[in-house]
């Protein structure tokens, strides 16, 4: 009996001391900007943003990581033990929809992770003035590329734009919008406007099409064929007389000696 209960200690201590450990780990808690749980934090384009990760129901330190996206953040000495700030300066609009997480360094799959919802307009406004000679095609554009996304519609000389199906094309995608006009006419002359409307105000870029006479076409065959044989006419007429013209030079060399 004695030998049983002695075998038997070495099995059951590990399995006590696994679950200890188990216990401490999970205990754990993050916290960023004093949220425990993922979250999305909306801003506009601003000089800096600052997240603050923080250790909860520890009784050590712990080693805190930052990460964007998968690439680990650089942090200094004193910025890394229970309590660790990152500062996002500027924040631009390529900085919208990335992940900040703060991770344990020992149990990384303790962590808090923030998505950024960056919030501006397009880049929109100011004028084009387009010279296009009649027949031919032009192509406006305007940078959409917004958040939140934007509504676009275009106009010409201040009226609701009507698209012909024919000749005018639209094309659209979450960061430009496009007018195309083939084959234009004098009737496409005018001011043609974008705009677009979203949450964050509405902007507008205007376009001035001028369509001029369609210059005229030279026949560029005809005029190579043409260089050609007045070319061949002005040799042909040289070997002709050259005798002539050898006969003069020659006279000419003599008088002058």
């Amino acid at each position: 009996m004695v030998q049983r209960s002695s075998l038997a200690v070495p099995y059951q201590a590990p399995v006590l001391a696994v679950c200890f450990l188990a216990g401490v780990a999970t205990g754990l808690e993050l916290s960023v900007n004093n949220h425990a749980a993922d979250f999305a934090l909306s801003t506009f384009l601003a000089p800096a943003v600052s997240l603050s990760c923080l250790v909860q129901n520890s009784s050590q330190a712990e080693e805190l990581l930052w990460y964007r996206g998968d690439g680990q953040v650089d942090l200094r000495d004193g910025n890394k033990v229970n309590i660790s700030n990152i500062c996002i300066s500027p924040v631009t609009e390529s900085d919208n929809g990335v992940t900040f997480s703060c991770r344990l360094a020992r149990d990384k799959s303790v962590q808090v992770s923030v998505v950024l919802n960056v919030l501006f307009a397009p880049h929109l406004g100011g004028e084009e003035s387009f010279q296009i000679e009649e027949n031919k095609d032009v192509t406006m554009s305007c940078n959409t590329k917004a958040n939140p996304q934007v509504q676009a519609a275009w106009y010409k000389d201040n009226t609701t734009l009507i698209l012909p199906q024919d000749r005018y094309q639209l094309y659209h995608t979450s960061e430009v919008t496009e007018l195309t006009i083939q084959n234009v006419q004098k009737s496409d002359n005018g001011t043609y406007t974008c705009m677009v409307e979203s949450s964050m105000g509405n902007r507008r870029k205007d376009f001035h099409l001028i369509v001029e006479d369609k210059r005229p076409v030279f026949p560029t065959e005809a005029v190579i064929a043409a260089a050609v044989v007045v070319t061949l006419t002005i040799l042909f007429a040289v070997v002709a007389r050259r005798d002539k013209i050898f006969k003069v030079w020659k006279a000419f060399c003599c008088s002058a000696l």
